[in-house]
């Protein structure tokens, strides 16, 4: 990298889970991220205030004037932003641990939003739905029992519903607002929760896998947000050896995995610490979902 911004910010191969204090007090950004923190946002970006630089910024237009659009910096999508015109803010407010958003959209219908970072459109939600269900309960016999981390749309729910060998879902989502969010706006997700099989609990989902029977899941499939601040120890090892735990022998576990464009050290961590800790098979898998850059 040419000029001042940027030097010894080179992306690093592995993640130390160390503050800046270096006391671990603070979770790290992703080593394969230290890279996007070389520039400042643009001085001039203005949007709405939930917006988190890079995933999406709201074009503007003025009478007499051409919209401007406006593209930031960001530590998990260095130097890509993908913008969404807002039509109409459907619902804003703060949970007990982040603040929930859903609008409507130009092109891509109701989004829903998590601190900034967007979570789901209704145009290509089952893009992402249906590859983090039935590839991993299509790779092994008759699943029986399911546990999903994450997931309070509801999305995940709807695809595993489909599969008639399965007898028992739980879910373990910590944030209540985001599933009556759900059921109030996006009711063709959160159908999921209707079905009878669905065991809804509300709290921590590393604590719930502690306290987990060993070998009680078939599948455990992990549908978080991105790996940065809370969300960063579920591609942690403890977290795995947890899951690893609750697994019956022959299970499988699916995790969100970030892009294989710009996140391939990440990738390459989660991969090396999962053959660590399963037995079986690791794989990564990647597919299209056009409002998640570079996926």
């Amino acid at each position: 990298m040419e000029g001042g911004a940027g030097k010894g910010l080179e992306c690093q191969k592995t993640m130390d889970g160390k503050g800046s204090n270096g006391n671990g007090s603070e979770k790290a950004i992703p080593s394969c991220c230290l890279k996007a923190m070389a520039s400042a946002p643009e001085l001039e970006a203005k949007c709405h205030s939930t917006v988190v630089s890079g995933w999406f910024s709201e074009s503007h237009s003025c009478s007499g004037k051409a919209s401007k659009r406006v593209y930031f910096n960001n530590p998990m999508w260095p130097g890509e932003a993908h913008s969404l015109v807002v039509e109409k803010v459907l619902f804003k407010a703060k949970s007990e641990y982040q603040e929930v958003l859903v609008f409507e959209s130009l092109t891509y219908g109701k989004v829903l939003v998590l601190d900034g970072i967007v979570q789901l459109t209704e145009k290509d939600e089952c893009s992402y739905q249906e590859m983090i269900v039935h590839l991993p309960l299509c790779s092994i016999p008759s699943p029986k029992t399911v546990l999903v981390v994450g997931g309070g749309d509801g999305g995940v729910l709807r695809e595993i519903a489909r599969h008639s060998s399965v007898e028992q879902i739980d879910i373990c989502e910590i944030d209540k607002m985001v599933i009556d969010v759900s059921k109030k706006f996006f009711p063709e997700l959160a159908v999921g929760f209707e079905d009878p099989r669905v065991h809804l609990y509300v709290g921590d989902a590393v604590e719930f896998l502690r306290n987990a029977p060993e070998g009680k899941y078939d599948a455990i499939i992990v549908d978080s947000s991105d790996p940065v601040g809370p969300a960063q120890e579920l591609v942690e090892k403890p977290f795995f050896d947890t899951a690893a735990r609750a697994l019956r022998p022959g299970g499988v576990l699916c995790n969100m995995a970030e892009s294989m464009w710009l996140h391939t050290h990440l990738i390459q961590d989660m991969i090396s610490i999962c053959r660590e800790t399963f037995k079986g098979s690791v794989h990564y898998a990647w597919t299209s979902v056009p409002t998640y850059p570079r996926y």
